[in-house]
């Protein structure tokens, strides 16, 4: 494990478990979170490697069945628009999309803790707005599941085709974006010695939000994961307000 960071690799691993537990994602706080560690644009492209391995795992593991209308509906829009955000992620400063990350993890996570009874209509008009929405988020700002994971909870899906129709969904998105930034030059040969380490992370953290999951009210824990997300935006926020001092 020369010249890697432990630390970083736990932090990795706790995001994994508590994104599949609270059902949002690992994204949503492996992304601020590696951005203590390398640049933005690095992030990116870690993020959407590391999550091809993870959907994967969870695919496999919640493999009791998918929602195919929500594989097309929420599916498609959000491939489209991964592109497109992706592609843009090139053309803004790595500072304003940091800024946007912080802006969107605080408001997130603020709006769901004292909006709790915020409800979406399951109907197919909202699938494609959400879907193109937590694309765009994707491949812009490296985090667009809480998005898709809110448009998703409106159908009222079991827990297990809830988690592998959101990871096929995820999948594709991530299968997508990666080939946008690698031609963008985000996937830098330096940072490929983690790849390994984050594809064991994306199979065990999966396995274990599994095996937690059982224990623990997915309610409950989506409350927790809400208060996480909005600490890690304050730090986002605090961290680039620090740097520009």
């Amino acid at each position: 494990m020369k010249d890697v960071n432990v630390f970083f690799i736990i932090l990795a691993l706790i995001a994994e478990i508590i994104g599949t537990i609270g059902g949002f994602g690992s994204s949503v706080f492996f992304v601020p979170l590696a951005n203590f560690y390398f640049d933005f644009y690095s992030v990116l492209g870690l993020t959407a490697i590391f999550h091809l391995s993870s959907n994967l795992s969870k695919i496999f593991l919640f493999r009791k069945g998918l929602d195919k209308r929500l594989l097309w509906t929420i599916g498609i829009p959000s491939v489209v628009f991964v592109i497109v955000g992706g592609f843009l992620s090139k053309i803004l400063n790595s500072v304003i999309l940091e800024i946007f990350l912080g802006i969107f993890l605080v408001g997130f996570s603020l709006l769901f803790l004292i909006k709790k009874e915020i409800v979406i209509s399951p109907n197919t008009k909202n699938a494609i707005i959400g879907g193109s929405f937590s694309g765009f988020s994707a491949g812009l700002l490296g985090t667009g599941g809480a998005i898709r994971g809110l448009t998703m909870a409106a159908f009222n899906l079991e827990k297990s085709v809830f988690i592998a129709t959101s990871a096929f969904i995820d999948f594709m998105i991530d299968f997508s974006r990666t080939i946008v930034y690698y031609n963008n030059g985000y996937i830098h040969r330096h940072d490929l010695k983690y790849v390994p380490y984050l594809f064991v992370i994306g199979i065990l953290g999966s396995f274990l939000g599994k095996k937690i999951l059982a224990y623990i009210p997915q309610s409950k824990f989506r409350r927790l994961s809400l208060f996480f997300i909005l600490i890690i935006g304050i730090i986002t926020m605090s961290k680039l307000i620090i740097k520009q001092v």
